[in-house]
Order: C-alpha cells, then structure tokens, then sequence
C-alpha cells in the first residue's frame, strides 16, 4: 500500500470556499433587520425646508423666490397669511391650472411650505 502524499493547503481556495457561507449569514441578517432602524425620522418643518420644496415643485410656475416676472400665475407674496386652510386645499386638491400635490407633499411639508410662503419668501 502506497501511501497518498498530502495536499499543501491553499488559502485562496479556502477563503473561497468560507466566503459564500458567510456571505449568505450576513444577507439573512441584513434583510431580517428591522426597517424602522434605517428609517430616519421625519424633519421638523420650517421655512429654510419650505425654501428648498418650493424650488422643487413650485418655482416653476410661481417664480424664484415667489417672484412671478410673468404674472400668469398667483403671487404668492400677496397670499394672505391668515388663510392658511385655504393654502393648504390649493395645495393638497390642486385648483385652476394648478396641479394636486396632495399625494406627493406629506403634511410636515406642507406646513414647511405654508411656513415659507407665509413668511414671504426670499
């Protein structure tokens, strides 16, 4: 009987081979994480954040800063800064040429809007 000769070992095959286990275990791990964890938290609604949806979604028709050079549409720095309801459904339903932004804008950035718009802009 001849005796066999062993193998060297080979790290590189080694690691190969313990690197799908693992791989698996950490993806199993990661997806059975709880969202809420990477979720983060709401931000506190204010004017700069307003600032920053109105170039978003609204400069476009209203102007930069709420300043409509064209006057084909409202200007906001007339808006009345008592009628904050009124803001909010023009917003929310939409009205005229005015598109509905009621499902896209959540409601802390409606009040980050109206806080911007009510403040007068700029």
């Amino acid at each position: 009987m001849t005796r066999r000769r062993a193998r060297p070992c080979r790290p590189r095959a080694l690691l190969a081979a313990a690197a799908v286990p693992l791989a698996l275990v950490l993806a199993l791990g990661l997806a059975a994480a709880p969202a809420q964890a990477t979720t983060p938290a709401p931000a506190e609604p204010s004017a700069e954040r307003g600032k920053r949806l109105y170039t978003s979604y609204c400069a476009r028709c209203h102007g930069v800063n709420m300043v409509n050079t064209a006057g084909t549409t409202f200007d906001l720095r007339r808006f009345p800064k008592d009628q904050r309801e009124r803001f909010e459904l023009s917003v929310v339903k939409g009205k005229n040429a005015m598109p509905a932004w009621g499902d896209t804008l959540k409601p802390d950035e409606l009040q980050s809007l109206w806080l911007y718009v009510s403040g007068g802009g700029g």
